[in-house]
């Protein structure tokens, strides 16, 4: 019978996907939630039945879910600061608030 291959090419691209998201508050952890959960599901089903699946795919596998669980965790920490953040300058009014200051400065130094 012939061994089957996994293919992490998903795990990758969703990971790298929620690595980049990580810029909008941490919101990338669900691409890499959901990344790590496919790696998770595939890994279960070949460890169950390891005859049926090359031994490579499965390091390669085992490898995708390391960088999405990676990614996750970054994620998951920066969403913690960036909630953080909002609580300490004084909830999301003074937070906005801040952002419009910010904007007019910026406005500023551009009609200068």
């Amino acid at each position: 019978m012939e061994q089957q291959k996994l293919n992490p090419t998903i795990v990758y691209v969703l990971a790298i996907l929620g690595l980049l998201c990580c810029c909008f508050a941490g919101f990338g952890f669900i691409l890499s939630g959901i990344a790590f959960f496919i790696a998770t599901s595939k890994l279960k089903e070949a460890k169950a039945n390891p005859e049926n699946y090359e031994p490579a795919s499965i390091r390669a596998m085992d490898t995708a879910k390391i960088i999405a669980m990676v990614i996750f965790i970054i994620n998951i920490l920066y969403l913690a600061w960036s909630i953080y953040q909002i609580f300490a300058i004084g909830g999301w009014d003074a937070y906005m608030e801040q952002v419009q200051d910010t904007m007019q400065q910026i406005q500023e130094q551009q009609g200068n």
